[in-house]
């Protein structure tokens, strides 16, 4: 069930952005006169499922779900119709307008990707606020559950202050800029100490991540409550999920690092502890095994609710009216965007490693949670909304951005390419592309089995 309830937000998702940005170049194009022969949500290769012709537009939904077109009568495109292009230029042909409405009508589906986007953004403060944690109220530093931040000189108790120069405020939005800064300021007890970041720091994320899935970049120091009982555990009946430990072989323990810590030492050893237990405090003797564990599952991270029910954090609120949702979501919108850059062109500076973490469409559907969340599905669709728009705009002759570049270059030189030079052009673009694609999901495939 939980994977029917992924694949129906990644497929409602992905066809809701396909339209939206198809109907970004439909719209235009018919308010110019263009004929739109075909508008299709995904790939109708060889058969459609389904088909109608409405007026001069055949309006349907292929079978292979790598994206959509909407095929504009006169335009060298995807389809590579040279049969068309032979003939006599005809009055609603694309190529019979003027370059500036030809402009428009290949900006209108990325267009239609960043409005989208913006207003998602605007919805989502509007309807949901924010939720967040000062960094100011994470008085007892961070919790370095990976080797990749430990390599980085971050140590447990660690406190962020700032992240290339700019004073951190939102403990859990830092990620990005985590992960994208050089220069981190960290006061480690009671001193500033200055991290340089190594420039392939994304490259060793992920290496550390290969080697444990569920390590994250930034943790809360938090209490340790028990998620689990292993099967076999020599600590079944003496611990129960939800137990909260107070105490470990005498010592006071407030973290869950200090557990796994002190538990470390006790190999082969049977200790007194004292767990919190509906609110009550009860002595129990845990065994730890030779190995230094005592089969227990542990939670590794707390949602807000717990957080504050355990009053270790204080959780912010921040509730927008309708008119301060709107600067609210443009300036969340703005932020991704820039974000969303600044990630691109790491990708494509190969010392950062960055590249080996693209992903296709299994990483796409790995985004979506396993239960049903609106909240979470405007989110992702927001953040797809602004990849596709972006990654759109690329200059690569096969996608808008190489149309587009085409024109910028028509309309300042005052001389228009040959067809022949943009038949070539379309082919060299769509191999390109196609090694891009194969490249992403063959990145999701070798993850898979070599992970």
């Amino acid at each position: 069930m939980d994977i029917v309830i992924k694949l129906s937000q990644f497929l409602l998702s992905l066809s809701l952005l396909i339209v939206l940005h198809e109907f970004g170049h439909f719209i235009p194009a018919r308010l110019f006169g263009t004929r739109v022969e075909k508008f299709f949500l995904f790939f109708d290769v060889k058969f459609a499922l389904f088909k109608k012709k409405i007026g001069d537009t055949v309006y349907g939904i292929g079978w292979l779900p790598l994206g959509g077109y909407v095929k504009i009568s006169g335009m060298i495109d995807e389809s590579m119709d040279k049969e068309q292009m032979e003939q006599p230029p005809q009055p609603w042909e694309f190529r019979s307008k003027p370059a500036w409405q030809r402009l428009i009508i290949m900006l209108g589906g990325v267009t239609v990707n960043f409005i989208l986007a913006f207003i998602i953004y605007i919805g989502i403060a509007y309807t949901y606020g924010d939720y967040y944690i000062k960094n100011s109220d994470v008085s007892n530093g961070i919790w370095v559950t990976n080797e990749a931040m430990e390599e980085a000189g971050f140590r447990t108790g660690d406190k962020l202050v700032s992240i290339d120069g700019k004073p951190v405020e939102d403990f859990y939005g830092s990620t990005e800029s985590l992960l994208m800064g050089r220069v981190i300021t960290v006061e480690r007890n009671g001193d500033l100490k200055t991290l340089t970041m190594p420039v392939d720091f994304i490259d060793r994320l992920m290496k550390s991540r290969e080697e444990n899935e569920k390590t994250m970049l930034l943790n809360l120091r938090i209490p340790f409550v028990v998620a689990g009982i292993e099967e076999g555990s020599p600590n079944t009946g003496a611990l129960k999920t939800r137990d909260i430990m107070v105490s470990l072989n005498g010592k006071k323990v407030a973290f869950a690092d200090e557990v796994v810590s002190e538990v470390k030492n006790l190999k082969g050893q049977t200790v007194p502890a004292v767990v919190l237990r509906d609110d009550k405090e009860v002595a129990v003797d845990l065994k730890v095994d030779e190995e230094g564990k005592m089969g227990v599952a542990y939670a590794s991270r707390l949602g807000f609710t717990d957080l504050e029910r355990l009053g270790v954090y204080n959780v912010s609120r921040e509730e927008y009216s309708f008119m301060e949702s709107i600067p609210e979501g443009i300036s969340r919108g703005k932020n991704r965007l820039v974000s969303y850059g600044k990630q691109l062109k790491m990708i494509f500076t190969p010392e950062t490693g960055a590249y080996k973490g693209v992903g296709g469409f299994k990483a796409i559907f790995d985004l979506f949670p396993q239960t049903w969340s609106w909240q979470a599905f405007w989110e992702i669709t927001a953040l797809l909304s602004i990849m596709l728009g972006v990654l759109n705009l690329l200059p690569i002759p096969a996608l808008d951005g190489g149309h587009v570049m085409f024109l910028l270059y028509e309309m300042i030189s005052g001389r228009k390419p040959s067809d022949k030079f943009l038949e070539y052009a379309q082919i060299a673009g769509f191999f390109l592309l196609m090694a891009l694609v194969l490249f992403a999901n063959g990145n999701d495939i070798y993850r898979w089995l070599f992970k």
